[in-house]
């Protein structure tokens, strides 16, 4: 399937997406869909051959003929020549380092993180990270919401939210990523969205743990919805609005993350459950599973602000502390009795 180009969608923009992942690869894909001139950076020279050959990421995203609007390049200055907008799909881990490698910075160029996650050294989100880099006055907003990459890339009916301090940031973001297929809200909670975004990986890998367990519906519905009051804590601490958490990037990825096997925290957790170990499992994945590191950095930041996060604290306990998740899943149950309106703010 394609998107169709209509009417309501601006101009053509040259668009630099930084990072060849599924998600990176199928953003790359829908903007150049839409008639954008897209450069889509790849980090592995392999890949990059694939790409330019078949003009399908066999990697990362198979099955996916790509748009003949995508160009591939290696090398970063080429790949962001004279862009209007940079788009950063690389995991948390290495996004100080890419923002680092791309200096002098494009003039001008408006950064739209696509990255869910928190940065473990210094606890800050990716917009904490291009204000360090970058400076604080340039122009930032990140997309997030329920959207797994294939279906994306399928032009399946995709809801999402963009985040910006700058109403014509969002704005403009909003306009450029739309289609009949891809509808884009706005939201100046940038907060809120980056915290929502890379949460909801924590609670996907504790759900998976309670399928690998063999348990049922009554205890992943329980989770799901104390793993959301664990997010509208730490994000009211951090200031942002908790009704950010009820909308795409808060319930709504977190309930896809964790219900469907697509993801690929899900799928770790479901292994940890059944009782593999964390380095057997990551020996054999090529896609980065966001939620492992953004425990840690979760798990550290709760510590910091003093915000109680148990399903935070038993996910880091099985992946960093080797704990049985049997004995997570009892001391999450067994913790003392508290009322449901005060465990929203008090844990």
């Amino acid at each position: 399937m394609t998107v169709t180009k209509t009417e309501s969608i601006p101009e053509a923009k040259r668009v630099a997406v930084i990072g060849a992942g599924s998600w990176g690869t199928a953003l790359a894909h829908h903007l150049g869909c839409l008639g954008h001139d897209v450069r889509l950076w790849v980090f592995e020279p392999d890949l990059l051959e694939i790409l330019q050959r078949q003009r399908e990421n066999t990697l990362f995203l198979p099955g996916v003929k790509l748009s003949p609007n995508i160009s591939y390049w290696h090398d970063q200055k080429e790949a962001t020549d004279k862009v209007a907008m940079l788009v950063m799909a690389v995991p948390s881990h290495v996004f100080r380092q890419v923002l680092l490698s791309l200096q002098p910075e494009p003039a001008d160029v408006t950064v739209v993180s696509a990255t869910k996650g928190i940065e473990t050294d210094t606890l800050l989100t990716m917009e904490g990270v291009v204000r360090e880099v970058w400076g604080p006055e340039h122009a930032y907003a990140v997309l997030s919401g329920p959207s797994f990459a294939l279906e994306v890339a399928q032009a399946q009916p995709t809801a999402v939210t963009v985040a910006s301090r700058q109403r014509e940031v969002a704005k403009n973001i909003q306009r450029l990523f739309f289609s009949p297929s891809f509808r884009v809200y706005t939201t100046y909670d940038v907060t809120g969205v980056e915290l929502g975004g890379a949460l909801k990986n924590v609670m996907a890998l504790a759900t998976g743990i309670l399928e690998g367990l063999g348990l049922g519906a009554n205890p992943r519905a329980a989770l799901i919805t104390r793993g959301l009051a664990e997010i509208i804590r730490l994000g009211s601490r951090l200031g942002a609005n908790p009704m950010t958490m009820a909308g795409l990037a808060g319930l709504g990825d977190l309930v896809l993350t964790c219900t469907s096997a697509q993801s690929r925290n899900y799928r770790v957790g479901r292994r940890l459950g059944a009782g593999e170990k964390l380095p057997d499992i990551l020996a054999g994945m090529k896609m980065v599973a966001e939620g492992i590191k953004t425990t840690a950095a979760t798990h550290f930041l709760a510590q910091k602000l003093g915000v109680e996060m148990p399903i935070v604290e038993q996910v880091y306990r099985i992946l960093y502390e080797q704990q049985p998740p049997q004995q997570a899943v009892r001391a999450l149950m067994t913790r003392a009795l508290k009322d449901e309106m005060d465990a929203l703010t008090e844990g």
